[in-house]
């Protein structure tokens, strides 16, 4: 195994949302603080980036063009070249400066996001963030909005299996992954439960609080561990940990696979809530990283399907 920066001389300052566009080769990240959406492509090493005028939850492809994102409290659709910005979706604020997070599509084309409350304290290093103020949104195929559930503190991961039956949830708040039964034809989900707990392992105070991750094609989560420099490999079945990679930035954000074979992992970082010591002491905190020689595969990622002509 072997992880190193994958994009020198760019770094965030709340890296987040990656997601991989296997058609191009090229990686999208975000930088929500900044407002940035970065384009990497991983056969020319480009990179290029759209400015948006808020805060930047999350990225996904629109399969007839442009790109969706969590934008404040907006969903919006925006073009690359242009950067010219559509409002589709807009939810009222519940907190002090709530906005959306983390966001990725389902297997079915919906792109499914939630808010966060806004950050109010720091404690022991890590940020307070106002609490039960979020919800978990999807936004369908017509560009209606459906809202599923309420009293989130900060929405983050999301997966679905492979069989499409079951769609995997962070709340960080919680310190746990919970699961739903899913329904891929009319997009609702159910039966709520816990699949992984961190306060439940022996280990938990090493295990920092989970924040974005993606699947494999065996059906194990990888979760990007906030606060302590992690990849963490869990199987959803059993609530079990499998293994964990170190990365060398203690503010891992979020994960995907990509690369040709979809087989190498890269997470973003962020330096917005380290400390003085952590900034010297990991010079790449902010970069996205990559791993190698995992020996397992992520699946393409899902894009937005929708059809929104009439909002564009």
């Amino acid at each position: 195994m072997s992880v190193s920066v994958a994009i020198p001389n760019v770094t965030s300052q709340l890296g987040e949302g990656p997601h991989w566009e296997e058609d191009t080769q090229t990686l999208l990240f975000v930088d929500s603080l900044e407002c940035k959406v970065y384009r990497w492509n991983s056969l020319t090493k480009d990179v290029s980036s759209v400015q948006l005028g808020d805060t930047v939850g999350s990225v996904v492809p629109f399969q007839n063009g442009g790109y969706l994102a969590g934008v404040g409290r907006t969903i919006s659709h925006f073009e690359w070249n242009t950067g010219v910005t559509t409002k589709l979706q807009e939810v009222s604020s519940t907190g002090l400066d709530d906005r959306f997070n983390d966001g990725k599509c389902d297997p079915a084309g919906r792109f499914w996001t939630g808010t966060m409350g806004s950050k109010i304290s720091y404690n022991n290093g890590i940020p307070v963030f106002e609490q039960n103020v979020g919800s978990l949104y999807s936004l369908d195929k017509t560009g209606a909005l459906s809202k599923h559930f309420s009293g989130i503190t900060v929405s983050n991961g999301l997966a679905w299996s492979s069989d499409e039956r079951v769609m995997f949830y962070i709340d960080t708040g919680t310190r746990k992954v919970e699961a739903f039964t899913y329904d891929v034809e009319s997009g609702e989900i159910s039966d709520r439960r816990d699949a992984i707990t961190f306060e439940t392992f022996p280990e938990k105070a090493t295990m920092g609080w989970p924040d974005g991750m993606t699947i494999d094609t065996e059906g194990h989560l990888w979760v990007a561990c906030f606060g302590v420099g992690k990849v963490i490999c869990f199987d959803p079945a059993t609530g079990t940990k499998l293994t964990e990679v170190n990365i060398p930035a203690p503010i891992t954000t979020s994960c995907c696979f990509g690369g040709k074979n979809l087989d190498e992992l890269y997470i973003t970082t962020a330096p917005f809530a380290a400390t003085e010591q952590e900034l010297q002491q990991y010079p790449s905190l902010g970069s996205v990283f990559k791993v190698t020689g995992l020996g397992v595969k992520g699946r393409p990622a899902n894009v937005y399907q929708g059809d929104i002509k009439g909002r564009l």
